[in-house]
Order: structure tokens, then C-alpha cells, then sequence
């Protein structure tokens, strides 16, 4: 009897957290509140210390709070660990502002574009989709097995491990590479 009581408790807590995460998605440990902005979200990620980091070093904490929308690949720590050793923190340097700024507006795409939105820009261009990011650089959308990849103006290559999450202005998909533009 103790264990079928168990069993049923087990139940309802996991009927509410799947309830409360089909509305707000889990993302590097905290949920994501979609009437909250990007920023307000992403600082509560233990996923993304390092994006927020860049974010506050290129003073671009005012522009992802402000109205947008935005659509934002977010890479994630493990993502910028795959950068050379040293690269995060000679960016963060006042003196390359410029070019920190331009790496990160280069995941940013104006608009709010959900996954479903992506790959039917993607089917719509026959199997790519080249989009301009806030930078005005380009990134080409592709999807494999039901995934969308996209990849940069140096030819790497990120997975969308994590699609629509949910902002107040725009919309966040995780990746696991950060994008370079030329």
C-alpha cells in the first residue's frame, strides 16, 4: 500500500512538470518564462554563464531587453569550450568590444522565427536557407534527420539542440558551436 502511494504521488508530480514544462521549457537547469525577456531569462541558465558574460562585456544587455523581437542561437558553455584556450577571455578584453560585439549579433537574426518557421524556409529554398543576422553577416539553415543544423560563413557547423524557447521579445534555440562570421 505505501509503495502504490508512493507510485501515485510520483505520478502527479511527474503529470505537473511535464504540464509546466510543455509551457516553459528547462534550459540549463532553470525554467524559462516566456514573459520574461532574453536576458531576464538567460542569466538564471547555469548552461549559458559564459554568453552572459559576452553579453555584459559587449554592453548588449539593453538591446536584448528592449522590444525586439529577436530570434537568438544561444551556444552554450560546453559550445564556446570547443573555442582555442584563451579566446573567451581575450574577447572579453575592452579592446576587442568590437569584434566580441560583432561575434555575438551574428547569432541574432531580427524577428521572431520558431523552429517550425526555419525549416520551412528551409524546405521553401529547396533544403537551405540563408538568413542575415543583426551583424549582417549570413547564416545557412539545413536540416538532417529531422534537425536543423546551421552553418556559419567559415563552414562550422551547429546543432539546434534546443528549439523555441519561449521569450517576450523573440525567441531562443540553444546550440552547441559558437558561429563565426568572416
Amino acid at each position: 500500500m505505501k509503495k502504490l502511494i508512493i507510485a501515485a504521488f510520483a505520478l502527479v508530480a511527474l503529470a505537473t512538470a511535464t504540464k509546466v514544462n510543455a509551457q516553459n521549457k528547462i534550459v540549463g537547469g532553470a525554467e524559462m518564462y516566456p514573459d520574461k525577456d532574453i536576458i531576464q531569462n538567460a542569466v538564471n541558465s547555469k548552461d549559458h554563464t559564459t554568453l552572459v558574460a559576452a553579453v555584459k562585456a559587449a554592453n548588449l544587455v539593453e538591446t536584448l531587453e528592449s522590444a525586439g523581437p529577436f530570434t537568438v542561437f544561444a551556444p552554450s558553455n560546453a559550445a564556446f569550450e570547443k573555442l582555442p584556450d584563451g579566446t573567451i577571455a581575450n574577447l572579453i578584453k575592452p579592446e576587442n568590444k568590437a569584434t566580441l560585439t560583432k561575434i555575438l549579433t551574428y547569432h541574432v537574426i531580427a524577428g521572431n522565427l520558431s523552429a517550425a518557421d526555419l525549416v520551412a524556409k528551409i524546405k521553401a529554398g529547396n533544403g537551405k536557407a540563408e538568413l542575415k543576422t543583426v551583424s549582417g553577416g549570413i547564416l545557412t539553415f539545413t536540416t538532417k534527420s529531422k534537425k536543423v543544423y546551421i552553418t556559419d560563413e567559415k563552414g562550422d557547423k551547429a546543432l539546434v539542440t534546443i528549439a523555441d524557447v519561449a521569450q517576450s521579445n523573440g525567441v531562443i534555440h540553444v546550440i552547441n558551436t559558437v558561429l563565426l562570421p568572416n
